[in-house]
């Protein structure tokens, strides 16, 4: 079936005139009137009686133009989800993040992009750096959002996106609290650590070691972050952790940050992705993150 005439002869039941779906198609009445026609040989069937100025439909044509509606109808609703998709508008985004971006920096934009973006099926897991990785070359994460050490992979492309500062924070009466000081008074207080491996422990060994001190005493390990400041605010030690990690509860004034002189150290914050064109849903994600920095 010739579905340009059926587009015509569908405008043209539609208006109840041949001139009037002319004037919508910007065609000449001749064309118009000789499309349907050969429609109608094509189907050999009569589709229209004329009617004084205007025309008739016969019983076959009301159906077939009821049809044509219809087609036309989902042909536009496909075209439609195609441009959305193309647009970033409808699909699928998947974000993997370690601890600090998922429970920290990623929440208040993620809530923002689906109010943004209410048709995108957005998944997100919080999950370790290498998983992330793992994640991201299985094609089962589109972005990734990895704290602290620096991964590289042929496959995939690495930006800086935020940067962290790590701070020493004890409870609010604690001798150290608010006052300025110095690493190697510092590493004489007991300290509450996360376990072996993670970032900030890292970086407090590795300065250290640079400033010749010795490690402070880590007779107390946490696994979990919430229970490491739940003992730090009881009383017990200092940790060294990132500045949004500590925020909520300088803000509650249950802990207060002890400055040490000399001493600036930062949680690097990389955005990971596929060497490849990121998908429209993505750099929708993206672009926000970028009005978020600028703003």
């Amino acid at each position: 079936m010739n579905l340009h005439a059926l587009r015509l002869f569908h405008h043209v039941a539609e208006l109840g005139s041949v001139t009037k779906a002319a004037e919508r198609l910007n065609l000449s009445q001749p064309a118009v009137t000789g499309q349907i026609k050969k429609l109608e040989r094509e189907l050999g069937l009569q589709l229209l009686s004329p009617q004084g100025r205007g025309i008739l439909l016969t019983e076959v044509g009301l159906k077939l133009s009821r049809d044509a509606g219809r087609l036309f109808s989902l042909e536009a609703r496909i075209e439609q989800t195609i441009d959305d998709y193309r647009q970033g508008g409808l699909g699928s985004l998947r974000i993997a993040a370690t601890y600090l971006p998922a429970n920290f920096l990623l929440p208040s934009l993620i809530a923002d992009y689906k109010k943004q973006n209410a048709g995108i099926d957005l998944r997100f897991t919080a999950t370790s750096s290498a998983n992330a990785i793992e994640l991201l070359l299985r094609f089962e994460a589109d972005i990734a959002f990895i704290g602290g050490s620096q991964h590289t992979h042929p496959l995939l492309d690495r930006t800086l996106w935020h940067e962290d500062e790590l701070w020493f924070v004890a409870r609010k009466d604690h001798p150290f609290a608010g006052r300025r000081t110095t690493l190697a008074e510092i590493v004489e207080e007991p300290f509450v650590f996360r376990e072996q491996g993670s970032y900030a422990r890292e970086q407090l060994q590795a300065l250290c070691a640079v400033k010749r001190v010795p490690m402070p005493n880590g007779g107390l390990q946490m696994n979990g972050f919430g229970e490491l400041l739940r003992v730090v605010s009881e009383g017990y030690g200092i940790a060294f952790l990132s500045a949004s990690e500590a925020r909520d509860g300088l803000e509650r004034g249950a802990l207060k940050r002890i400055y040490v002189e000399d001493v600036k150290l930062m949680n690097p914050i990389f955005t990971y992705s596929r060497k490849e064109p990121l998908s429209a849903q993505a750099v929708r994600f993206m672009d926000l993150l970028a009005d978020r920095r600028s703003g």
